[in-house]
This record gives C-alpha cells, sequence and structure tokens, in this order.
C-alpha cells in the first residue's frame, strides 16, 4: 500500500494545532507563574523592559494578552534603554510599539562610553554594564511610576543561574521569579519563569517580532554561562525530565536536609517523641525514577493538548482556545480568578 503525501490543506491544519498548542502552552505556563508568586495585583503599572530579544518581546506580547482577560486592571508601560551602542537600529522598537499601540518610553543614556572608558580593551564588559543599566532602570521606574519592574528572564536563565552559583560560588542560589530590587525600592518580576527557552524561540518565530542582534555592543560571551547552558541542552536532550525535576527542585526546598545553620537550627535540635516523615531514615536506600526517562511533568498544570487532539475535530481558529493561566486580585483571602483566553 502506497503513502499518500499529505495535502497542502493537510499541513496548514497541523501547523494551525501546533502553533495553537504552543500559545496556550505559553500563556498558561506565564498565568500560572504569575499567580503563584503574585506578580501582578490590582491597580499595578508595569514596566515591561523591552531589549528587542526573542524573550522581552514575548514577554510583552503574553502580559498585552493576559491583560485583556484578567479579572484586574493593570497597565502597562514598555521601557527601552538606548546604550548608543554603535549601529543599533534606534528605530525598530518605537516603530513597532507605536503601531501596536502600547505606550512607551525610550531612555537615552550613553552607556557604552562610559563602559568603553572604563573597562581595558579585551576585558569583560558585562559587569559594569549591567550595574548601569540597572541603575538607570530603577530611576526611570521611579519617574514613570511603576509599581512592577517585568524581566524577561525564563526557565533556563534561572537554571543556568542556579548552577552557576552552585559550580563557581558555592551557594544553592538563583534568580527567583519575584524579588524586591537591591535598592530595596521596586518589585521586580519575571513573568517567564515557568517557560522553557525553546518554546520562547519558537513563539518569537511565530510572531515574527522584530529582533534586533544581540551582538551590537560586541561584548564578550560569558563563557561559564555558555557553558552551563550547554550543559543544560544535552540535558534537554538526554531527558527533558532531568531538566524539569531540577527546576521544580528549586521551589521544593527542605532545610533541614541541607546544611545551612541559618535556615534550620541543627545546634538546637532535640527528639520530641513524634514522628516526623522528614526525620532521618539513615539506613534506608534512596530510590529515584528512571532518569532516562523522558514522560515529562512540568507540575504547571499541564494541559490534555494531545488527549484533546485525539477526541475531537482540530480547530480552525487560529488561537483562541481556552488556556489554563489566572490572574488572581491580589489578595488571597478574596481571589478571584478566571480562565485565560489565549492570543
Amino acid at each position: 500500500m502506497t503513502s499518500v503525501a499529505p495535502s497542502s490543506h493537510q499541513a496548514a491544519q497541523k501547523q494551525r494545532q501546533h502553533d495553537n498548542k504552543l500559545t496556550k502552552r505559553i500563556m498558561r505556563e506565564a498565568g500560572t507563574a504569575i499567580v503563584d508568586y503574585n506578580m501582578i495585583e490590582d491597580g499595578d503599572k508595569v514596566m515591561v523592559c523591552l531589549s528587542g530579544g526573542k524573550d522581552s518581546y514575548s514577554m510583552l506580547d503574553i502580559l498585552l494578552a493576559l491583560q485583556k482577560r484578567a479579572p484586574i486592571h493593570f497597565d502597562i508601560i514598555a521601557v527601552n534603554l538606548d546604550q548608543k551602542q554603535p549601529g543599533f537600529p534606534a528605530h525598530v522598537l518605537p516603530d513597532y510599539l507605536t503601531e501596536l499601540g502600547v505606550p512607551f518610553h525610550i531612555e537615552n543614556q550613553d552607556t557604552y562610553s562610559i563602559v568603553k572608558r572604563l573597562i581595558p580593551e579585551g576585558k569583560t564588559t558585562c559587569s559594569l554594564c549591567s550595574r548601569l543599566r540597572r541603575g538607570i532602570l530603577y530611576r526611570v521606574a521611579a519617574e514613570l511610576g511603576a509599581t512592577k519592574i517585568a524581566l524577561g528572564h525564563h526557565r533556563d536563565d534561572i537554571l543556568a543561574t542556579f548552577f552557576l552559583n552552585l559550580f563557581y560560588a558555592a551557594k544553592l542560589k538563583s534568580m527567583p521569579p519575584k524579588l524586591v530590587s537591591d535598592d530595596g525600592r521596586h518589585t521586580v518580576i519575571r513573568p517567564l519563569a515557568y517557560i522553557a527557552e525553546k518554546d520562547l524561540i519558537a513563539y518569537s518565530e511565530l510572531k515574527q517580532f522584530p529582533i534586533i542582534p544581540c551582538n551590537l555592543c560586541g561584548s564578550q560571551e560569558n563563557l561559564k554561562r555558555q557553558e552551563v547552558g550547554r550543559m543544560i541542552a544535552a540535558w534537554e536532550k538526554e531527558s527533558p525530565k532531568k531538566v524539569w525535576n531540577t527546576f521544580k527542585a528549586l521551589s521544593a526546598i527542605t532545610p533541614s536536609h541541607l546544611m545551612d545553620r541559618n535556615l534550620f537550627d541543627f545546634a538546637g535540635l532535640r527528639p520530641t517523641g513524634v514522628a516526623d516523615e522528614n526525620g532521618d531514615k539513615a539506613f534506608d536506600a534512596d530510590t529515584f525514577a528512571d532518569a532516562a526517562d523522558t514522560t515529562v511533568d512540568t507540575g504547571f498544570a499541564q494541559a490534555d493538548d494531545d488527549h484533546d487532539n485525539r477526541h475531537r475535530q482540530p480547530s480552525t481558529h487560529s488561537a483562541n482556545t481556552q488556556a489554563a493561566g489566572k490572574l488572581t486580585s491580589g489578595n488571597p483571602a478574596r481571589a478571584r480568578t478566571i480562565r485565560i483566553q489565549s492570543l
């Protein structure tokens, strides 16, 4: 029996299915992260830091979609810091944001010249550049009256930061989805915290954002971060479950089973006579699932997309299917939640 090549209509329909599933997953994971960490509350003014890369474009697009469907009101303003790097296409972001109808602010600060003047040729410029950029964005947030500063770090960024601290700083530390800024004046949020980078790459291609190349300043690659990135990518290829479990472990801490005396009172520890599941089991052998198991349970309200596709006709709507992300009123006692419809 000869196989028949799928028609162009079937191929287009399959692509639409794939795109819808991607959009649903991204919206769901962003909405879930926002709720889990109470990132956005009623009346917030969210300053979306827009660099011109895939992550910040995706973040803005996602927040605009959730804004339309949330049971709360919050404002969005996109902010780009033009650091006067040679060759930077200054027109791209203003043109894009104007066409989109999004309020925005372009902050012009020649940090490029400052960095080039202070850092010797051949030395890494990233540290000084990021400190200057951070200080400027904090000031702009205050001037604009922003209550939240949204950054486009994703799941893989958080994992890479964890391993960098583990390997090179001997610390169990990462970048959290929500934290007060180091000057104590602002709340920094990361709405993409649950989203894998590969999904953001696919989403950016789907949306055809006008990406600005990230190598304009000619700065050196962070070799350690690149090394860790390759390690995570290799794990992802070998066993996606290993990567997701590492990520999930960041929110499943048992202080009594680590060694930080500031987090757990080892010195004052005494038997209580009450059984405790987290008590020491010195003679029990630990058992773990097969590391090669590629069945991924993200733990973030994963939808039954495959089940749906097997039991119903594919939707011809481009992206009006239901996603499982939620936003709340910000008051846990009176939280109002709704399903967020995908774009």
